[in-house]
């Protein structure tokens, strides 16, 4: 089995910006994976379909048109769970359009949580970690084009390799 994730990643210099801030609140996963709003959490899947998943997300991305993203504030999922994350103010339709095909065909599957595209920027902290990341990203905004999206898998030493990319319809 191999455990794979499907995710837009946050491009420069954006992207390095979140990881590192995200690192400074005490985030012990913010090297892990770049910074990034999934579409599809961690899944395992034999590792003789990863043709057949990739086929399958190669299909997605020829369906569906690049889209403008634009990160703007915080918001939070406390009490459900630990999380403060960039708000997703402009392509939230993009991203639940690109999320509900990928999870189809090979890839279906149940969340444990609605869908909310997001950017994580602190996960797991003491509360008042969490307080400083709402406040000190509460003025965020970055704006860029979707017109990628990526198939991860997790090392055995709990890193997220970028393992192929597809493009999204221009």
């Amino acid at each position: 089995m191999v455990t794979i994730g499907v995710a837009v990643a946050v491009p420069e210099p954006w992207g390095s910006d979140l990881q590192e801030q995200r690192a400074g609140f005490g985030d012990r996963r913010a090297w892990t994976i770049p910074t990034h709003i999934t579409l599809l959490p961690p899944t395992k899947v034999p590792e003789a379909r990863l043709a057949e998943v990739d086929r399958h997300l190669a299909e997605v991305a020829s369906s569906v048109e690049s889209f403008d993203v634009q990160l703007r504030g915080t918001g939070t999922f406390r009490p459900v769970t630990p999380t403060v994350y960039a708000v997703v103010a402009q392509g939230v339709g993009g991203c639940e359009q690109l999320e509900a095909r990928v999870r189809t065909g090979p890839l279906r599957r149940r969340l444990q949580y609605p869908y909310h595209p997001h950017v994580t920027l602190a996960f797991e902290v003491p509360d008042p970690e969490l307080d400083r990341a709402y406040a000190e990203l509460a003025d965020l905004h970055a704006s860029f084009t979707v017109d990628e999206f990526v198939r991860y898998e997790l090392g055995e030493e709990g890193l997220w390799y970028p393992a192929r990319t597809f493009a999204l319809v221009r």
